[in-house]
């Protein structure tokens, strides 16, 4: 065979154990540091290399403490997921309860909270300790669907000798992770899993699906929340004087007065009544409502970026691998928001190129497709509201008074593991 990389519908289509015997031999060869017959797919061969940094041992075994029963309660009450496990139960149970499967839901940091399905795959499931209260991420357990799934924020399919370690080879596994729609925060991930056997390339498409449709019943929730809050904000805002929105907890606007209308408002972690300085908006008092917060800007403050409150440092932390954050300094004080993905990676481009991106230029590093201007200027619009007077436009720059730094990882290879931007891979690949 040529060095071409592997796909998975060619793979179904070959005889299981010839399929079982080439993804052996790609693997032996790939951690041997040789060129195998054929390469592996981009998203196996990345884990695979991420493994080899940390040292992992392909013949340990998959054991983990398990969580004690009263933490797992507390994840399983304390997670967003609890309320789309009907949903996803019965998307999915079933349907791997027929087809010799079980279906696992995984919370942010890889510990399992739920499982279902056929109880025999369930008794050999605990064999290998994927079971509830067990970890499954990268590093406890190697390449696998909901460590990979975590580590890179995509949907994946891990099959037989794909697996890093080697007492999983006789499993296959498909996995997606859920979002919080409120604010795009990882809540965890949706796995189906096998005996290798049981194998077919559609299953991840199929869990894909299913975590889609939690996704769009949180956030029919949150819309809901949101609609409530406005009821009770409405007359409140009426009676108000000056400028003033009523958010809920995630910044999310329900109302507003004497502001132009916005969708939501970045607010900090342990948002309390008294007073904030926020990048938006300027100094404001905070007041409780039901379900939210009535923030009332003081009038004789400005939002960043204007001389009194001018923002003079901005520090872009994405040396984790999961977990990317911007701060912000000046006059007026301090600001830190955690960065979705795509937000990350825009923030990482325009820090690569002070004299600034236009919206094709963005398009061209982030999609690979000069063309497509209308998603990188409604992102960037996005971006520009939550950090007003850091950004300016016509390019997308930095604005020059303010110092950027950038924390980066390690290893390059571990930059927004997620990304399948070209600027970025090629970045991390010097």
């Amino acid at each position: 065979m040529n060095n071409t990389r592997l796909d998975m519908k060619r793979l179904a289509t070959m005889d299981a154990v010839q399929a079982a015997r080439l993804l052996h031999r790609v693997r032996e060869e790939t951690l041997a540091g040789r060129t195998p017959p054929i390469a592996p797919r981009a998203e196996i061969d990345a884990s695979w290399r991420r493994m080899a940094r940390l040292g992992l041992d392909p013949d340990q075994g998959t054991s983990s403490v398990l969580l004690r029963r009263d933490e797992l309660e507390q994840r399983r009450r304390s997670t967003l997921l609890a309320e789309v496990m009907q949903t996803l139960s019965s998307g999915l149970a079933g349907i791997a309860d027929a087809s010799l499967q079980i279906m696992v839901v995984t919370d942010e940091h890889g510990r399992i909270l739920w499982r279902e399905g056929h109880p025999s795959v369930m008794r050999q499931a605990n064999g290998i300790c994927l079971e509830e209260g067990a970890a499954w991420t990268e590093h406890t357990t190697g390449t696998n669907a909901v460590g990979t799934a975590l580590a890179t924020h995509r949907a994946v399919q891990v099959h037989s000798a794909e697996h890093y370690v080697q007492s999983l080879h006789n499993w296959t596994c498909a996995a997606a992770p859920v979002h919080d729609p409120r604010d795009q925060r990882l809540l965890g991930v949706l796995d189906v899993s096998g005996p290798a056997s049981t194998f077919h390339p559609s299953m991840l498409a199929l869990v894909g699906s299913v975590a889609r449709l939690a996704e769009a019943e949180l956030r029919e929730r949150h819309r809901s929340t949101v609609e409530r809050l406005r009821a009770v904000a409405a007359p409140i805002l009426c009676r108000v004087g000056g400028r003033a929105v009523a958010v809920d907890s995630h910044g999310w606007t329900a109302a507003v007065t004497g502001l132009a209308p916005m969708d939501r408002i970045t607010l900090p972690k342990g948002l309390g009544a008294g007073r904030v300085w926020l990048p938006s908006l300027g100094r404001c008092t905070v007041e409780p409502l039901p379900g939210g917060w009535l923030l009332r800007v003081e009038e004789d403050t400005l939002p960043a970026g204007t001389e009194s409150g001018a923002a003079s440092r901005v520090v872009l932390d994405l040396s984790r691998p999961r977990r990317w954050t911007v701060a912000v300094s000046g006059a007026a004080g301090s600001w830190q928001q955690e960065l979705s993905p795509r937000h990350a990676e825009l923030l990482y481009l325009l820090a690569l190129h002070p004299d600034g991106r236009t919206a094709a230029d963005l398009a061209e590093d982030v999609f690979g497709d000069r063309t497509r201007t209308v998603t990188v200027r409604a992102e960037m619009s996005r971006v520009r509201r939550t950090l007003a007077g850091v950004l300016a436009h016509r390019p997308y720059r930095f604005r020059e008074e303010i110092a950027v730094e950038v924390l980066r990882p390690q290893h390059p290879d571990d930059l927004l593991p997620h990304s399948t931007a070209p600027a970025v891979r090629t970045v991390s690949r010097v």
